[in-house]
């Protein structure tokens, strides 16, 4: 392979490596085994054929069950190799015939890497009891069986394949995947089954990628006309599909000897095709990189149907992604107009505030006369700190509950709306992600109180130089700190002017006036700011936790916007077959 090609194909099988299809959206199942086939495609037939076009050419032979594959498997090394009965599954383990001189090309992991190799020395009867690589319902076999035959022409390997149709869903799958690793199939029916539907359903997959095929018609009745005639009817429905068939071979119903063997006459035309087929190294070659480019086609119908489904797992994704941002941004808009409108200086805010100032014959005091109402306050307060504490305290309380009753409510939002759709319910399957998580309480308290403390020491910074400092530990800096709290708490849309008519303005009024009065205009603003930031910054990491829940979930599903990069491989992996055909 060149460096491009090897890029090519290493970038696919990366993308598909990487990409969830986790949600329960619409043809999700049909997307996940399109994404397991064109795994099984690369791995086991179009990267190792990349590396190596010389190697044998492998001829899967498959079929619906019954069709005698394995008879005539059997009848074309001249001795049985495989077991074929009346117990279905017939096939418990796929059986690979090659000429010992090819050995090598067949004991490593070049083809089909997830079955494990066994020699035919160290096979025993698949029907025993603990042989541990039967199939049972659903679990497919797990090694590929290796024999080296004489009558294998060199160049060329045989794969005896489960039935397409299988009673165990696991050798339906394997039938599948070993066909996917075929250059050449060779497809058995009988005379009675040949207009089956899955047989028909495996052969368009086959003419939509352009694999080279070749059928067997078994088992046709002896009588004068009929062989003729089923083939001319056969060939009728295979041009009327659009399957192009390379060869037709018809074998007559016969009489099999002891050892379940037919005669070799009846299938010398077949034998005959495939030793000249061995022995030409340019048909060989012509027909690996045509069924490799047909492949490789495929391969690009499979990566636009994936990306088409990634990008609605990414659409769905998003769509979750909003419901949850937005239940949660309305929530912390809710806290803003909380803090904005004054509610919070109802009540017992307010009632411990005015304990700190007085009432309303302070508030006329401060407005004719700033410095003489500093005093007034300096004797109200003078080793009276618990007034101001309990304001300090009724704030936070007030805080603390805003802050969890509108995340809770936030939560429930969120839930209800990802409920309303399949792929939410899945995300939210024996979760309750509404909850309020063990120890949020003490969180939220915790994290406001810090922020108090915040603005005390933005109080004391300030309050540095002498002056400022005598006047602010005239009142104490617990009242200071309160004042600026109220200041914030009160500005609506948190913009500091004070001077808002409604719910808590004169409170408001008050603490302005009083931080005026120690620190001046323009400190005030800038403490205020500062106050506000950090305030907003602890209030986004509150709410943050609580949609961490949801957002976590969308988070573990897997990267997005792996639908592009499979598109992009899409284009590449059509002109690698169209640089194949051209160089063939």
């Amino acid at each position: 392979m060149t460096n491009r090609t090897t890029a090519v194909l290493d970038a696919f099988a990366e993308h598909l490596r990487v990409l969830e299809l986790p949600l329960p959206v619409e043809g999700v199942e049909i997307a996940r085994a399109e994404t397991r086939a064109a795994r099984s495609q690369l791995g086991d037939h179009v990267i190792p054929r990349l590396k190596s076009l010389d190697a044998p050419l492998l001829v899967v032979i498959g079929g619906s069950t019954g069709a005698g594959k394995s008879t005539l498997v059997n009848a074309l090394v001249g001795h049985p190799v495989t077991r074929s009965g009346a117990i279905r599954p017939t096939t418990r383990r796929p059986v690979l015939l090659h000429h010992p001189l090819d050995e090598p090309w067949f004991t490593g992991a070049r083809i089909l890497p997830g079955l494990a190799r066994v020699h035919a020395g160290q096979r025993r009867d698949p029907e025993a009891p603990g042989t541990g690589d039967t199939t049972g319902d659903i679990d497919p076999a797990t090694s590929l069986e290796l024999r080296g035959e004489e009558r294998v022409p060199q160049g060329l390997a045989l794969l005896d394949a489960p039935d397409i149709d299988s009673v165990a869903v696991g050798n339906r799958e394997l039938a599948r995947q070993l066909l996917r690793a075929a250059d050449l199939w060779l497809f058995v029916t009988t005379a009675n089954r040949y207009a089956d539907a899955v047989p028909w359903d495996v052969l368009r997959t086959a003419a939509e990628r352009d694999v080279t095929v070749d059928v067997v018609m078994n088992r046709i009745p002896p009588r004068e006309g009929v062989s003729e005639e089923l083939a001319e009817d056969l060939r009728g429905m295979l041009e009327r599909n659009g399957i192009d068939v390379d060869r037709l071979f018809l074998v007559p119903e016969t009489d099999i000897d002891e050892d379940g063997m037919l005669p070799p006459a009846v299938i010398a035309e077949l034998h005959e095709h495939l030793s000249t087929l061995a022995a030409d190294g340019e048909a060989r070659s012509r027909i690996a990189r045509r069924t490799l480019a047909g492949a490789l086609d495929g391969l690009a119908g499979s990566a636009r149907t994936i990306a088409e489904h990634a990008a609605v797992q990414d659409a769905e994704r998003q769509q979750l992604r909003e419901q949850a941002i937005a239940a949660f941004s309305g929530a912390r808009e809710r806290i803003d107009d909380a803090l904005g409108d004054g509610s919070l200086l109802r009540g017992e805010v307010l009632a411990r505030w005015q304990d700190v100032v007085g009432t309303g014959e302070f508030f006329r005091g401060v407005e004719s006369l700033v410095t003489r109402a500093r005093d007034r306050i300096g004797q109200m307060l003078s080793g009276k700190p618990a007034p101001a504490v309990a304001a300090e305290q009724a704030l936070g309380t007030g805080l603390v509950h805003v802050v969890i009753d509108e995340t809770a409510r936030g939560a429930e939002r969120a839930e209800n709306a990802w409920r309303s759709s399949a792929a939410g319910r899945h995300l939210t399957e024996g979760q309750d992600l509404s909850r309020l998580p063990d120890g949020y309480s003490e969180e939220v308290s915790s994290a406001i109180r810090a922020w108090q403390g915040d603005v005390l020491e933005l109080v004391r910074s300030e309050g540095a130089d002498r002056r400022t400092k005598a006047r602010m530990l005239s009142l104490g800096v617990n009242v200071v700190g309160v004042a600026l709290m109220v200041v914030v708490f009160a500005s609506t849309a948190f913009i500091p002017t004070g001077l808002e008519v409604g719910a808590g303005a004169a409170t408001a009024v008050v603490g302005q006036k009083l931080l005026e009065t120690i620190f001046g205009d323009d400190a005030v603003r800038r403490m205020a700011a500062i106050a506000r930031e950090r305030l907003t910054s602890r209030l986004d990491a509150l709410v943050a936790e609580r949609s961490g829940p949801f957002l976590d979930r969308l988070d573990a599903l897997g990267e997005v916007g792996t639908g592009e990069l499979l598109g992009a491989d899409a284009d590449a992996l059509t002109q690698l077959a169209r640089d194949i055909r051209e160089d063939a």
